[in-house]
């Protein structure tokens, strides 16, 4: 699924604000922001808004359109499309870091969580995870296998030498 950076519709336009605001919350500065208890709730509807604000800028909405349709001001959406506030100034970022290609995984995992799947890491980690535990058992077996072999050699070595002690001891008698 790709993300509509300058969406047609309702659907297009409800896509791009979910991904804006997810792709911002799960950005390392805002999970920061976020990890107070007390501010949390403030710093995800201030996000919310914005995201919803931008997406619907990007579909030609005017600032009037978009203030009745989130049941905000105009004032506070304003703000939020010239960056004034840090909710708008990050969401914006994201905005352009999709635009550059640069959160196409994380945009990836959001649309897959959004249908009910698994993000492509987690089961990038699974498969890691199962051809290292394969590789450790061979390497246990090869492990197992090179000390059969030393044992081997060790006791063809003691042949050898038994060998080479009794061709002294015949060489002696001749």
């Amino acid at each position: 699924m790709e993300v509509p950076l300058n969406p047609l519709g309702r659907e297009e336009i409800h896509r791009l604000e979910s991904v804006l605001l997810f792709a911002t919350l799960f950005r390392p500065e805002v999970i920061g922001l976020i990890k107070d208890p007390a501010e949390r709730l403030t710093w995800v509807d201030s996000l919310a808004v914005a995201a919803g604000a931008i997406a619907r800028e990007k579909a030609g909405m005017t600032v009037s359109e978009i203030a009745e349709e989130l049941g905000r001001t105009e004032a506070t959406i304003r703000k939020h499309l010239k960056g004034e506030t840090k909710a708008g100034q990050l969401v914006r970022e994201t905005y352009e870091l999709i635009k550059r290609g640069r959160l196409d995984e994380l945009v990836r995992n959001i649309e897959v969580l959004a249908e009910g799947g698994r993000p492509a890491g987690l089961e990038e980690c699974e498969k890691l995870r199962r051809e290292n535990e394969e590789l450790r058992e061979r390497i246990m077996a090869l492990e197992e296998k090179n000390r059969e072999l030393v044992a081997k050699l060790e006791n063809v070595k003691r042949i050898l030498d038994d060998a080479l002690d009794r061709v002294k001891d015949i060489e002696k008698l001749l």
